[in-house]
């Protein structure tokens, strides 16, 4: 798994917080029939829900995921590389799955006609 430097340093400051167990798993619930249990996929999905209503924005874990394989496609991030990070057995899922905004398909396009450039100014100097 792969975390920024924020995310490794928020990690660490919750885990001295959290409750000693001998639970592997990293968060837990607080509260409810399941304290101190792993909390589940559904429940991340639910919280997220709600804070996306509480705040007005309109965000799910599964924009999410869209928002991140965009930003990493558009950095120029390999799409097979996108395709192991987000668990896809098939590159066509990982390609609609990712957005190609016009920035980087205007640097692609300039990138490769200098090329070309280059090229066709070699042949009529031969």
């Amino acid at each position: 798994m792969y975390i920024s430097n924020d995310a490794a340093v928020a990690l660490a400051k919750y885990l001295r917080k959290r409750p000693k167990t001998g639970e592997k798993q990293i968060f837990l619930a607080e509260k409810g029939r399941c304290r101190g249990k792993p909390i589940s996929v559904r429940a991340v999905q639910k919280r997220v829900e709600h804070y996306a209503q509480e705040s007005g924005v309109a965000v799910t874990c599964h924009r999410f995921r869209h928002t991140m394989a965009t930003q990493l496609l558009n950095a120029d991030a390999d799409l097979v590389t996108i395709q192991e990070l987000l668990g896809h057995s098939k590159i066509k899922t990982t390609q609609r799955y990712s957005k190609l905004l016009n920035l980087k398909a205007q640097r692609d396009y300039f990138k490769a006609m200098e090329v070309v450039m280059r090229q066709t100014s070699t042949n009529q100097l031969e």
